[in-house]
């Protein structure tokens, strides 16, 4: 399954912004790791909310796209290893 498939052409610069805001969010020493997805989910779904409506579709595209910038992150990471 693809899930590119299911995301709208116009959300797509939503995955590399997510993934530098959690760049930025990984530095803060404070945060650990382990909540950067849930961090990152509010800023995918206002991102993509914003670009495409304030509706139910839209909300789901965030989901999408930050599962999408976490699980590309996480692939190039244990591709690395």
């Amino acid at each position: 399954m693809d899930v590119l498939t299911y995301i709208t052409e116009n959300a797509y610069i939503l995955i590399p912004a997510l993934l530098i805001i959690g760049q930025i969010i990984k530095n803060i020493k404070v945060i650990p790791d382990k909540w950067i997805p849930l961090i990152l989910l509010p800023f995918g779904v206002v991102g993509a909310m914003a670009l495409g409506g304030w509706t139910f579709e839209s909300a789901i595209q965030g989901v999408l796209i930050t599962g999408t910038a976490v699980y590309g992150n996480q692939i190039v990471k244990q591709l690395k290893k």
